[in-house]
């Protein structure tokens, strides 16, 4: 890691924070991948950039508004090669003047007096600033948040889900004012860019114009240089026939174009020029950059008086076809726009689009519009045809084919039949979430051509098919980037639209899409509140606030009772013995647990548990009677006289709970232990799958009938074959029985001690998956040799 790196990451409790980036990284592995990212690399160029700048520029005052930058730029040029000039464009009083080698600043500065039409200039050194980012906007989500706080009350009295969302998407939407500015702004620019690209064109896609866009949205645009290149093929035949001078239609050879071969000239260095004229000819417009690393360079500006952000991009005829395509869509049924303000609204409510605080990949708007559009083409009956089904209804005229993608649908929404479904925005908007709750994202690739998802293997192979018969085309396109959400551009289909998320985030997803499901199943979600209480759309998006950020801080795995895996006598057991037996249950749990961190895992008990009731004072934790007088001890077993104590001997380890302690339940049916303090010193949780599969292929055995057994050989195999972490992995776990009889749940709570090498939080979401169903695996071994 270089200097300037290590100056860049700060170790925190919880990770590393990137100060270049302003992000926090929870570990190592996730460190790596974001110093090797493409916004790190991108800032640490730019920072370089401006920091060699600095050192070869002077900052020069004294300035009237009739001095000009060509003046400027002619005057200091005596000292050396000028680079460029920025003046204060309001005022006129300074300018920074940056010269080619620190040779030229230096002499400018050793010149005891400067004087320039009468003028005494004053320069001095530029002043060195630290390297900050600087947000784009300002914090959108935030802005969203307020907004969204000041519309509750609002959306609170209205009489039912559909009306809410109704009265938010009207909020939300971008003004008839707006578009209005926005299409100024669009008019301007295109006055200015023909004059420098002739019958070039400046055409809008994305937010601004599909009408899904909201206040505040960027501003996308496409410069079409098609035509320019045509004319200037055509100017420059003309100009060998003419001879030196003049081109038969009277423009001058010294134009932008004499400076630049469209027809050979890279797409950084069109958008270089692209920035030189915005920075010098269009007004108001400030922090012009080109951002050449993106998937699609584009130039970023700014509108000073609209304080509107925009993007200029070369090439990009899919992304304004795109944008016809949704505005199609959008036309032929209206229910989808207010579904996709909605379920953009929720996601980034629940921080799973958008990036608040720079918390790793997050869906896009894109990929979200496209998930609610794939959920109604595969409604029952459908609201919107698939892609395929649009083809067919174009004509010949509207055959449209882009870089050998065929982009063919219908230019107007009334040649698309109206949809059969009759549902409601609030049936629609619970059926969304209840869709994707149980989808197979891992699995599975999302097509809106065919209007279904393809399993991956079989959409893999169909690719590697199609590459092979296509490979003397011009446009050779690869196969998408597969990862644990696939959902295919509708023409692109070499693009994965959510390609960027990782496992995290897709688990994430899906787990909020559980959530929803759940609620909109409610009556606090269907029914209006008689007393005033937060109910419908505004429960639905209501951020998880301080409880999310508490869950944050300690992470939590829940381990739910299942009586449909117990045996039928046990069942009836467990209906006679209510509280004791969910106690009783926990205690079992407590141990497998125990067993499964010594014994599979190989971590290491540094400190065993306490236990005492949450529901009462420290002072009654040695009782072993509940409140209705059921004696509860360590020592009883699942089986046919359950509530009976029997020996210890009866039983094997783990069907004791940890250390012989007493719990005891209480009124409000909780009981808690103390804190477990473990350690663990190998990366236990790394590679496992690849090692299982060695090693069942080497014993020629089945994972299904020794699975704890297979996992404690996988387990004891990496400890041998790994090297040992830097630094000991140290955290708290503590159990915690909630609820009674069928709604009993077991929830661990764990909480990282000493974690200097940030490896906690990939272990806890290894954990996430492995604990559960281990637990529940070593309980029914348990159970059938009762």
């Amino acid at each position: 890691m270089s200097v300037s790196m290590e100056a860049d990451i700060k170790t925190t409790p919880k990770g590393f924070h990137c100060s270049l980036c302003n992000v926090n990284i929870p570990n190592q592995p996730s460190l790596e991948q974001h110093v090797k990212g493409r916004k790190h690399q991108t800032l640490s160029t730019v920072r370089c950039t401006r920091k060699s700048q600095e050192e070869r520029s002077v900052f020069v005052s004294g300035l009237k508004p009739n001095i000009s930058n060509t003046d400027l730029a002619e005057y200091f040029h005596r000292f050396g090669p000028v680079v460029d000039v920025i003046m204060d464009k309001n005022k006129g009083v300074y300018a920074i003047v940056q010269f080619d080698e620190i040779d030229g600043m230096n002499t400018a500065l050793s010149c005891v007096e400067h004087r320039l039409k009468g003028l005494k200039l004053r320069v001095k050194p530029r002043e060195k600033k630290e390297f900050k980012l600087i947000p784009k906007k300002k914090n959108d989500f935030q802005n969203l948040q307020e907004v969204f706080d000041r519309l509750k009350p609002e959306l609170c009295q209205l009489g039912s889900v559909n009306a809410q969302i109704l009265y938010m998407v009207e909020r939300f939407q971008l003004g008839d004012n707006e578009k209005k500015a926005r299409s100024l702004v669009i008019q301007l620019l295109q006055e200015v860019f023909v004059e420098f690209f002739p019958d070039s064109k400046i055409i809008p896609f994305g937010s601004s114009v599909n009408t899904f866009g909201i206040h505040s949205c960027d501003l996308d645009l496409f410069l079409d240089l098609e035509n320019t290149k045509v004319f200037q093929a055509h100017a420059k035949a003309n100009f060998e026939q003419a001879g030196e001078g003049m081109s038969d239609d009277g423009r001058s050879e010294d134009s932008i174009l004499s400076d630049i071969d469209l027809s050979t000239a890279s797409a950084a260095e069109v958008l270089d020029l692209v920035a030189v004229i915005l920075k010098r000819c269009v007004p108001n417009v400030d922090k012009v950059h080109v951002v050449s690393t993106a998937r699609l360079p584009v130039v970023k500006f700014h509108h000073k008086e609209l304080n509107l952000h925009g993007d200029i991009t070369l090439n990009n005829r899919l992304a304004v076809r795109n944008t016809r395509f949704l505005q199609l869509c959008s036309g032929a049924e209206e229910r989808l726009r207010h579904l996709v303000y909605t379920v953009r609204l929720w996601a980034k409510q629940k921080q799973l689009a958008g990036n608040p605080s720079g918390g790793g990949p997050l869906l896009n708007n894109y990929a979200l519009t496209l998930l609610v559009i794939f959920y109604l083409q595969n409604c029952d009956p459908p609201v919107l045809p698939t892609v395929d089904q649009l083809k067919h209804m174009a004509c010949e005229e509207e055959e449209c084919v882009i870089e050998d993608w065929d982009c063919t649908f219908p230019t107007q929404a009334i040649a698309v039949p109206a949809s059969k479904n009759t549902q409601d925005l609030c049936g629609l908007l619970a059926g969304f979430f209840s869709f994707y709750a149980k989808f197979e994202f891992t699995t599975s690739v999302i097509s809106l051509r065919t209007g279904q998802s393809v399993p991956t293997e079989t959409f893999l192979k169909k690719a590697d098919e199609a590459m092979q018969e296509d490979s003397t085309s011009k446009h050779h396109h690869g196969g998408p980037k597969i990862g644990p959400m696939n959902i295919l551009d509708p023409f692109e289909l070499s693009h994965n639209v959510a390609g960027n998320l990782n496992d995290r985030t897709a688990r994430s997803f899906q787990k909020e899409c559980q959530e929803a499901e759940k609620y909109c199943r409610s009556l606090q979600y269907q029914s209006k509140s008689s007393k005033g209480k937060s109910w419908g759309l505004v429960r639905l998006l209501t951020p998880h606030g301080e409880v999310q950020q508490a869950r944050a801080e300690l992470f939590t795995i829940s381990i739910p009772f299942k009586s449909d895996v117990l045996p039928e006598d046990l069942r009836n057991q467990q209906h006679i013995a209510k509280e004791a037996f969910s106690l009783l249950w926990f205690q079992r749990v407590c141990a497998v647990i125990e067993s499964i961190f010594q014994n599979v895992l190989k971590c290491q008990l540094v400190s065993a548990p306490e236990v005492f009731d949450a529901g009462e004072d420290m002072d009654s934790q040695n009782s072993s009677l509940d409140d209705s007088g059921f004696s509860v001890d360590s020592s009883l077993e699942f089986g046919p006289n359950i509530g009976v104590k029997r020996p210890l001997s009866s039983g094997s380890d783990d069907s004791v709970s940890p250390h012989g302690k007493k719990p005891r339940l209480s009124k409000r049916g909780r009981t808690t232990l103390s804190p477990w303090l473990w350690e663990q010193r190998h990366v236990v949780w790394a590679g496992r799958r690849k090692v299982r599969r060695e090693l069942i292929k080497d014993s020629e055995a089945k994972a299904e009938g020794s699975c704890v057994a297979l996992e404690t050989q996988v387990t004891s195999h990496i400890t041998e074959k790994e090297p040992e972490l830097k630094e000991v992995l140290q955290f708290k776990l503590q159990p915690q029985v909630v609820g009674a009889t069928e709604s009993t749940s077991t929830l661990l709570k764990f909480q990282p001690i000493q974690d200097s090498v940030g490896v906690f939080q990939d272990f806890f979401h290894f954990l996430e998956v492995f604990l559960p169903k281990m637990v529940e695996t070593m309980l029914l071994n348990r159970m059938d040799n009762v």
